[in-house]
């Protein structure tokens, strides 16, 4: 299944407790579009957030991200890792 790492650039002073919810809300229901979220990352002082999953398309990491209520600014394919 292809990998994806996607980002939000409007979260700024998003704390621990904030990005866990927001997970949460990724993981509820990430198998209605066959996401699988991983793990997500934030600076809250840029307020950027990553997210990595892996997911039949990026449509479906966007779709998962919009209905949870923080739509993703991008979604990038992982084709190379080292």
């Amino acid at each position: 299944m292809p990998e994806f790492m996607d980002v939000h650039t409007n979260m700024v002073g998003v704390t621990p407790e904030a990005l866990h919810e927001a997970h949460q809300g990724d993981l509820a229901i990430q198998g209605e579009e066959g996401v699988d979220f991983k793990q997500a990352w934030a600076d809250p002082v840029t307020g950027h957030v990553f997210c990595l999953s892996e997911a039949p398309s990026a449509d479906a990491v966007r779709r998962i991200h919009e209905r949870a209520g923080h739509a993703a600014d991008e979604v990038h394919e992982i084709t190379v890792t080292a």
